[in-house]
């Protein structure tokens, strides 16, 4: 006798994607769903072009309407600060409209994210950033702040690369008038340290090593004030939250 062969019935496998797209066709065609897309990109653009527009051209302010409980403590600064990594680094802390290299698309996700959570609108950007980055008017690691109140600044985003690890260091002399003076001393004694004895007298005495150091000193105290001028430069005190070049 012969052996009748079972039959299994396959069912196909459901598709999700397949359904998914029956139920989308059926409500919305091709077309509209396009159009749909391409608002909400361009809503998306508008809002983009309308937070740089902020940080290019603001109007400066004092103060935005953050949620306090949703600020994050590690990202809460004073003015003073600001100022001290400003003057030990020799940056400067200006508004946004003064900084002339480019905002990274990611700059601008994070005010939206922090605009979202705080449902506020940021406005009154400032930047800390070295003075090669700013449109200065004539008189490598950017932190974009935003105003809190009470002169403190909230820190939205940072980019670029970190600075150099001895900035602090070579930047140090350009600090206060009080270090330049110190420089100026120790480079005219060690230069005074290199002058030949006898030439000037056959037995050099300790009254004439300080004569010739004191002369060497005011011809490079002399130097640093000719330039200091020609260059309209100062020190970092003085020039943190300056606008002008020639600062």
């Amino acid at each position: 006798m012969l052996k009748r062969k079972k039959m299994k019935l396959r069912i196909p496998r459901l598709d999700l994607e397949q359904q998914l797209l029956k139920i989308r066709n059926k409500t919305t065609t091709q077309e509209a769903l396009l159009e749909e897309v391409q608002r909400i990109f361009q809503k998306t653009d508008q809002r983009d072009e309308e937070i740089l527009d902020n940080i290019q051209n603001g109007t400066p302010i004092n103060f935005n309407d953050f949620d306090p409980d949703l600020l994050e403590r590690d990202r809460i600064f004073h003015i003073d600060q600001i100022y001290s990594i400003c003057v030990d680094y020799r940056l400067r802390f200006l508004d946004s409209k003064f900084f002339k290299a480019e905002i990274p698309y990611e700059a601008l996700i994070k005010i939206k994210e922090e605009e979202k959570l705080h449902g506020t609108q940021l406005k009154g950007f400032k930047i800390v950033a070295p003075a090669t980055l700013f449109k200065l008017e004539n008189a490598d690691d950017p932190l974009l702040f935003a105003p809190i109140g009470n002169d403190y600044y909230y820190l939205l985003h940072k980019w670029g690369k970190d600075l150099h690890p001895l900035r602090k260091l070579m930047m140090w002399p350009f600090k206060t008038l009080e270090n330049f003076i110190l420089l100026l001393l120790l480079v005219s004694f060690v230069t005074a340290l290199l002058v030949p004895e006898g030439l000037f007298t056959k037995n050099q005495s300790t009254t004439e090593f300080f004569m010739i150091f004191f002369f060497i000193f005011k011809w490079f105290a002399g130097l640093a004030i000719f330039y200091g001028f020609k260059m309209g430069k100062n020190f970092s005190t003085d020039i943190w939250n300056s606008k002008f070049y020639n600062a």
